[in-house]
């Protein structure tokens, strides 16, 4: 007889431990460990890779025998470390340092890095004797691993392997320490991290350590590493440079501002990245040398576009003076990049205020950009004041003033722009004015009553436009607006811009007005729209199934002949279980 074998289910191999005795010592703490660990005993391969992932949750010391068992298979291995490096108890440690003593290669490598992980201060002795592994991946790891534990032995064995191990691995030991000085400097003991950075600083490793050491250096000094800060930022290095700036972001010293403002000046030619840099710092000081920055003429031009738009990410009231003053200047660069950082500038009323302070008096060239930044900015405080210079002589003036009264006039009010699309010298500019205002107003049927006087008596063109607005402020008032404009059949630019709008309607109440349309206006394009819309509204808009079924039903019946059953078919086959639609369809009484 052959014996086949079988996979347990996993219940019945949980209730098979349990009749077994599942709460001895080694079976888990809780049903959910109790319940892993029989997978880990009795599942297939992936089944047991979930359950490491699990016990880094619901693990316990009595789950690390059978998670260990795992540290020399190629393929759960890594699922093994995950639990083995978060569960909260001593065996974890225990259990990598004996697969340490019998493990090779990459496997080695992994139970390394996770003593390293854990921070395990008793394998210091066994790390420090593989930093001679003539494995260079296996030496590497151990190295990085006593940077990560960083006690005082860890660090007595790495020290002297920065000029004595082989060159594979001593960047990695160069690592270590600067891992290791990062920890001491969190700690509070800047001066030994600093004195640890050094050491790497001196040693025969790659740029990349020697900058990061020498950032570690810095930082671990505060105010008095800024001298050497500053030897960064002078490097012709790039990759040095590159430190310096972000060493620059990191260290909080005032001397670092100072030390920034005064490359600036020295240094065109990197004056916009010392700027950027300053300006991620923030504070009273930056902003106050930005501004200093933006407002030279003689200063580099790059350097003062990145300083005119730091402004707007960190600036406030003291620097809208020399944003406006820039915002009318010469370089159309320069200032569109000063009403952008204007309109960017926080929330404030000391902004606000200041900005309609100014255009009573201000000139026919400034009034435009007051004007923009009260549009960008929605100042609808500076309400009165644009009304005051709508009527202004100046058509530039006009056209900004309306525009901004498009983004910040009320309802009360909104007659104005009603006024100025149908009867003023630039209808165009009025129509986008008050589509942008119709659309934020929150009473959408007020809006709309506001809008039908004119769609009575406008030209065609520009009641179809105001038609365009209606569709999109919305609503049960302009809903039958459009509606009305749909049954138009004497004015057939009018009846299209109507049906055109009611079938892309937003909202599920325009079915019952398409379906009035479909049985009412003769055959034709229009016609054809509704019905088309009607089932557009079925298809995406209908609450459930049973809803799209009876409005399918319902056009159905509506239907005139082959065209508009063919049209009702068609739309079906785009419609959620489609088939099933199409038979509950047909199966209509």
């Amino acid at each position: 007889m052959t014996l086949v074998s079988v996979r347990v289910p996993l219940v019945v191999a949980v209730l098979l431990a349990g009749w077994c005795g599942v709460a001895r010592a080694g079976d888990g703490r809780t049903d959910k460990e109790r319940q892993l660990i029989v997978q880990l005993r009795t599942a297939a391969e992936g089944e047991k890779a979930i359950a490491c992932k699990q016990l880094a949750i619901h693990g316990s010391a009595d789950a690390v025998p059978d998670v260990a068992k795992l540290l020399g298979d190629e393929r759960l291995s890594s699922w093994a470390r995950i639990a083995l490096e978060a569960i909260p108890d001593p065996a974890c440690d225990a259990a990598l340092r004996e697969a340490a003593g019998r493990l090779q290669g990459r496997l080695l490598v992994g139970v390394i890095n996770s003593l390293g992980v854990r921070r395990d201060a008793g394998a210091v002795g066994m790390l420090a004797g593989r930093l001679a592994d003539p494995d260079p991946a296996v030496a590497s790891a151990a190295a990085i691993a006593l940077g990560q534990v960083g006690d005082v032995a860890a660090l007595a064995a790495l020290r002297p392997t920065l000029a004595a191990t082989q060159p594979a691995v001593r960047d990695a030991v160069a690592e270590a320490c600067v891992v290791a000085a990062e920890r001491m400097r969190s700690a509070g003991r800047g001066s030994d991290a600093a004195a640890l950075c050094d050491l790497v600083c001196k040693a025969e490793v790659s740029a990349q350590r020697i900058g990061e050491a020498t950032r570690g250096a810095i930082l671990a000094r505060g105010a008095a590493g800024v001298p050497r800060l500053i030897e960064l930022l002078r490097s012709p290095d790039r990759r040095m440079f590159g430190f310096g700036l972000s060493v620059a972001r990191e260290l909080q010293a005032p001397e670092v501002d100072a030390a920034l403002i005064a490359e600036i000046a020295a240094a065109p030619a990197r004056a916009a990245l010392f700027v950027e840099a300053l300006a991620d710092r923030g504070g009273a000081t930056a902003r106050k040398a930005l501004a200093e920055v933006a407002a030279r003429a003689d200063a580099e031009r790059t350097s003062r576009l990145a300083a005119v738009r730091a402004l707007g990410r960190i600036g406030d009231d003291a620097s809208l003076p020399t944003l406006l003053a820039l915002a009318s200047d010469a370089d159309r660069d320069l200032a569109a990049a000063a009403r952008t950082a204007i309109a960017d500038l926080p929330p404030s009323a000391g902004v606000d205020d200041a900005v309609r302070g100014r255009l009573a008096s201000a000139s026919p060239a400034a009034l435009p950009v007051l004007l923009e930044i009260v549009s960008r900015r929605r100042i609808s405080a500076a309400l009165p004041e644009v009304l005051g210079v709508v009527k202004n002589a100046d058509k530039g003036v006009q056209a900004a003033a309306v525009a901004a009264l498009g983004e910040i006039v009320d309802l009360d009010r909104l007659g104005i722009l009603v006024d100025r699309s149908v009867g003023g010298d630039d209808a165009a500019g009025g129509l986008a004015a008050l589509r942008t205002a119709c659309v934020r107003m929150p009473d959408r049927d007020a809006c709309v009553q506001k809008l039908e006087g004119a769609l009575g008596t406008a030209a065609p063109a520009t009641r179809l436009a105001l038609l365009d607005i209606v569709g999109e402020v919305g609503g049960k008032r302009a809903l039958a607006a459009v509606a009305a404009a749909a049954r138009t059949a004497d004015q057939e630019p009018i009846q299209d811009a109507g049906t055109r709008l009611l079938g892309k309607w937003a909202t599920a109440d325009a079915a019952p007005v398409l379906l009035d349309l479909v049985k009412t206006i003769p055959e034709g394009k229009y016609r054809d729209r509704a019905l088309k819309g009607y089932l557009r509204v079925a298809r995406q808009l209908a609450a459930d199934e049973a809803q799209r079924i009876e409005m399918c039903r319902t056009a159905l019946a509506a239907a005139r002949n082959d065209a508009d059953r063919g049209i009702i078919a068609e739309a079906i086959k785009g419609m959620p279980n489609a088939a099933a639609v199409q038979k509950a369809v047909e199966s209509q009484p």
